[in-house]
């Protein structure tokens, strides 16, 4: 379907300003299908949400259910400044691209020509991989936990960067894979500081915000600094009660920049019709990241572009303390769409596509997952025998557990929860009936070990099998019990035996049961730290672990 026919599928509409919105002659039938979504949020006694949808060069619709405040009984409304959380990554992404055009840096420069005080952990890391995800550098808010420092803590720039300079290995090779991380962007603003002697916020402010006219953004980069008009962070106690969810922030780039609906509308209009830079910065800030390779990601500089219905979107989230945010834009058919919350468990993807569906049609051809038509008889297995050499539970390095079962001469995928039909290949390979670009590739080892790697379209992961004995002695969980060190990060952990159960604990938090997989991982109750990888010498006594979790790889504690 060409451009000009796709167009027919969106509304057109001309001003008309309304009580706590703006809008213009949008359908009244729209309206209150609008509403509807965030009828929940629309009395006093809740936080809520600000929204807001662009089209051309016009804040079309804007609105606020709920509160900003919900002491002192302040509504929120399109004027009322939210903390964007990972919303802000856009922005110190583009701040990047026009130092660039001006000369000031190169996309593949490396890193330490800019920032000398960042471990040379021999290999080159380009701005360009801190900008798409893949310098294999860990994340910044996992260090600052894993070391004592609870994120409602007031947490400055300098603080993120002391701990990112003890690094002392990276999660993976510059540019093997995507692992998003925070730290990144934290980096980028000091790349910004070394470039043009000014702060992520002063640059900003004078190359994006005032050419724009948002006069009410800024990145907040202190956090004891008074702003009129924000909205304050809350978290659900129990049904409607709430309490305060405490930000303490005074670091910017990966975070923190404060605005509000009707401001970030200009940044909207900018994606196509740029006032702040030129389309070709906007290109350059859209361009999907690769691989080595040549892997294209979803994921451009600081932003995610992608399609939606058929059209393409930029879009990022974000998430800190109690704010919950996303921004969609969708270039081709010059609409943004805006929500805001200041709830933490609300679900912002969720509320920001309902509202988009109200003025978009589907014009794709792509057949989604729900869609696909599973065809059972091409799951038979034919030699079961086989087959249940694959069956049991499996876990990889970074801690995935997967379980793989055999029901009615069928195999399935099962994980926390969830449990997909296989369909068998060629050579112990197996793909996913429902999502055919993910494939399971079996093998034995020695004819003892069963191991199977994962693929699919970004990434890869090997997985051994295991078993865990379902009552440990004590004399064997005597095995795990120490003190446990980082160098990197200057904090200890200890393990110990209570009640017949591992237990691990800290100076700065409640005690966490361990539970065993296997004989070499343990999962802890810790979101920072979920996952232990211990690590035995040549004799099989435990000499340390490794923390392998999430968007943290190969971090050493040795055992004291």
């Amino acid at each position: 379907m060409n451009l000009s026919i796709k167009l027919l599928v969106v509304f057109a509409f001309a001003c008309l300003p309304i009580n706590n919105a703006t809008a213009q002659s949008i359908p009244d039938s729209v309206t209150q299908k609008i509403d509807k979504l965030f009828s929940q949020w629309n009395n006093p006694n809740t936080p809520g949400f600000a929204i807001g949808v662009v089209r051309n060069d016009s804040l079309i619709y804007a609105k606020g259910y709920g509160m900003a405040n919900l002491e002192y009984g302040v509504p929120i409304s399109s004027e009322t400044i939210f903390h964007m959380a990972s919303v802000s990554k856009q922005f110190t992404a583009y701040s990047i691209v026009l130092l660039a055009g001006q000369g000031k840096l190169r996309l593949d420069d490396d890193i330490h020509q800019y920032l000398p005080w960042f471990p040379d952990l021999k290999e080159k890391i380009t701005i360009r991989e801190l900008l798409n995800h893949t310098s294999g550098i860990r994340d910044q808010w996992q260090l600052l936990a894993i070391a004592g420092t609870r994120l409602d803590d007031v947490i400055t720039q300098d603080h993120i960067v002391k701990i990112l300079g003890k690094q002392q290995a990276l999660n993976f090779k510059p540019g093997e894979q995507y692992s998003y991380s925070n730290s990144g962007f934290t980096m980028l603003a000091e790349i910004v500081k070394a470039a043009t002697g000014q702060s992520l916020r002063s640059f900003t402010d004078s190359a994006i915000f005032k050419p724009l006219g948002m006069k009410d953004t800024h990145f907040h980069d202190d956090y004891t600094e008074i702003v009129k008009n924000r909205a304050y962070s809350y978290q659900r106690k129990n049904g409607f009660t709430f309490s305060n969810s405490v930000l303490s922030y005074s670091t910017a780039g990966a975070t923190s920049l404060f605005t509000n609906i009707n401001d970030l509308s200009k940044w909207v209009m900018n994606f196509y019709t740029p006032v702040a830079g030129t389309q070709a910065d906007i290109n350059q800030l859209v361009q999907q990241g690769k691989l080595n390779n040549g892997a294209e990601l979803n994921y451009a500089l600081g932003i995610v572009s992608d399609t939606y219905k058929g059209f393409k979107q930029y879009s990022h989230s974000g998430g800190d303390a109690g704010f919950r945010t996303w921004l969609t834009v969708f270039p081709e058919l010059k609409m943004g769409f805006m929500v805001f919350s200041n709830l933490a468990d609300v679900n912002t993807y969720e509320k920001t596509y309902q509202l988009a569906d109200l003025f978009i049609k589907d014009t794709s051809t792509t057949v989604a997952a729900a869609d696909i038509k599973i065809d059972s008889s091409r799951a038979i297995i034919k030699d079961e025998g086989r087959a249940k050499n694959f069956t049991g539970d499996f876990i990889s390095e970074d801690g995935a557990q997967f379980s793989f079962v055999l029901r009615n001469h069928k195999l399935y995928w099962e994980r926390y929860g969830n449990s997909d039909l296989l369909y068998p290949g060629l050579k112990d390979s197996f793909t996913v009936a429902k999502s055919p670009e993910i494939k399971f590739v079996f093998s034995a080892t020695n004819g003892k070990s069963v191991r199977v790697n994962q693929y699919w379209p970004d990434n890869k992961r090997l997985l051994v099998k295991y078993t865990t004995d379902s009552i440990q002695a004590n004399k064997q969980l005597q095995l795990y019990t120490g003190v446990y060190y980082c160098p990197e990060l200057d904090c200890k952990y200890t393990i110990i035996v209570k009640d017949h159960e591992l237990v691990l604990t800290g100076n700065k938090y409640s005690d966490s049961k361990l539970k065993l997989a296997g004989k070499d991982h343990l999962f802890t109750e810790y979101w920072w730290m979920r996952h232990l990888k211990m690590i035995s010498d040549n004799n099989m006594k435990i000499i340390g672990f490794e923390v392998n979790d999430g968007r943290i790889m190969h971090l050493r504690f040795n055992k004291i």
